[in-house]
């Protein structure tokens, strides 16, 4: 118990750096990384061999998501994305295509792009056989560090209650694969990590 308060303050800093890095990135850079990002995700056998996929559409400074999930749907895959529930939970959807895509205002939060599809309940991502998790930085454990919100904490709580275990893939800048990330006893490790130069897997 007496390591909780110092990992969560380290984990705090380290966001902090993580994200004040992202905000100087510049559009052309964000821009080309998207693009590479959608050619390099697609490498991955666990994606390129899935038949549903858990996703999610990227906001601010995120690796851009959205030509992955085009290229993702143009692959024949079924790609479900978040809605976000007042609790901070996820509900999903199926996405298809750039016009299922409306704006979801949510009150303390910046504005979302969600599906308009009906929506499937959240025990639908226990069906991905690969989920794709945003994330700030992975490690060579393959441990994550997310924005603290704790949604896709859920989601992994889900999918491990449900018996599912789909391939978890976080996806980062270059940068973002750092030497540790401080970890608390509910943190998952993931099995690869996609950035806009490549992927890495992650033994299990």
């Amino acid at each position: 118990m007496a390591e909780n308060p110092p990992t969560a303050s380290a984990k705090s800093e380290l966001r902090r750096q993580l994200l004040g890095a992202r905000r100087a990135l510049s559009p052309d850079i964000r821009h080309a990384a998207a693009k590479a990002l959608a050619v390099t995700a697609l490498e991955l056998p666990e994606l390129a061999g899935a038949r549903t996929v858990a996703a999610y559409v990227s906001v601010g400074g995120e690796p851009g998501t959205r030509e992955l999930l085009d290229a993702l749907r143009t692959a024949g895959k079924r790609v479900l994305l978040p809605l976000l529930l007042p609790d901070n939970d996820l509900d999903w959807a199926v996405y298809e295509g750039p016009g299922s895509l409306a704006e979801a205002a949510h009150p303390g939060k910046m504005r979302l792009l969600e599906p308009s599809g009906p929506a499937l309940g959240p025990d639908a991502v226990t069906q991905a056989d690969a989920v794709l998790l945003p994330g700030l930085a992975v490690d060579g454990r393959g441990m994550r560090l997310g924005r603290g919100g704790g949604s896709y904490d859920r989601v992994l709580q889900r999918l491990e209650r449900a018996g599912a275990h789909p391939a978890l893939v976080v996806l980062l800048y270059d940068d973002e694969v750092v030497t540790r990330v401080p970890e608390e006893p509910h943190d998952h490790p993931v099995q690869a990590v996609a950035t806009p130069s490549g992927v890495r897997r992650f033994s299990s």
